[in-house]
């Protein structure tokens, strides 16, 4: 048995080296551009360490304080990704080409989802809080929003990895399309569907956090009170409480995805 021989770009691994210098390469011309300064961040790196100090003794008589915004940050995450992923579902099956074959069908949807998702949620926020007002209802219409533009994508590309052997025999045998998504796409996907759901959620707990600096409700507007007053004992009780909610959060859904594989 003889032994293949070897390219020279394969002896010299020439592709990962070539890669990787092109990576260093990009690394320094971008460093260079944006003229970041490492060493301001060694010198004032006391600064940071006298607020982490601040903030290892937190205010725990402000917890009960934190538990209904807290609670209020979950609710516009559990309402934003509902209704996000209602209009996901059908949204994602149009713009899928091995669901729908006219590529400009699926063409014009596509440019519309990458619109959406092109807007960040902080400028939905701004945009919705000037529309509807200071509260939780700006925060819930820019995480459905953003909900939707992120579920689509990953459930559009989902499907079209899909086994197209059930779709197709659905078709010839004088099957409707609807039918062929609720019994040859849906099964496929399920799984897969509900776990790219629980990772939004926890994606939106985390950003409503942020929504609520524009005054889109949540946790985030009593964190935003407690950094201007320079009170970080009260930051601490907010932080530990968020962190406590993310991990419960990231558990139920290792749980959930565990059950369903």
């Amino acid at each position: 048995m003889r032994i293949p021989k070897r390219t020279i770009a394969q002896r010299f691994h020439v592709r990962l080296v070539g890669s990787l210098l092109i990576l260093i390469g990009l690394l320094i011309v971008s460093n260079k551009f944006l003229r970041l300064d490492f060493n301001a961040l060694i010198q004032n790196f006391d600064q940071f360490l006298a607020l982490l100090k601040d903030m290892m003794h937190p205010d725990w008589k402000s917890a009960p304080f934190v538990v209904q915004p807290m609670m209020e940050t979950i609710q516009m995450a559990l309402i934003g990704t509902t209704v996000g992923t209602l209009l996901a579902i059908p949204a994602a099956v149009i713009a899928a080409r091995n669901v729908i074959t006219n590529k400009w069908i699926t063409g014009a949807v596509r440019i519309v989802f990458n619109i959406v998702r092109t807007l960040p949620d902080l400028l939905l926020a701004a945009l919705f809080v000037a529309i509807v007002g200071i509260g939780p209802y700006a925060g819930v219409l820019t995480l459905t929003i953003f909900s939707f533009g992120m579920i689509t994508k990953l459930f559009y590309e989902c499907i079209e990895t899909i086994d197209n052997g059930p779709l197709e025999a659905i078709l010839t045998t004088g099957g409707k399309r609807s039918a062929m998504v609720v019994f040859a796409v849906l099964p496929q996907v399920y799984s897969r569907f509900v776990s790219y759901i629980l990772y939004t959620f926890e994606i939106n707990v985390r950003a409503s956090t942020v929504l609520g600096y524009l005054g889109a409700g949540g946790i985030g507007q009593q964190l935003q009170t407690s950094l201007s007053e320079f009170r970080y004992d009260q930051t601490a009780v907010i932080i530990l409480a968020i962190l406590v909610v993310v991990l419960a959060i990231d558990g139920v859904s290792n749980f959930a995805r565990e059950r369903l594989q």
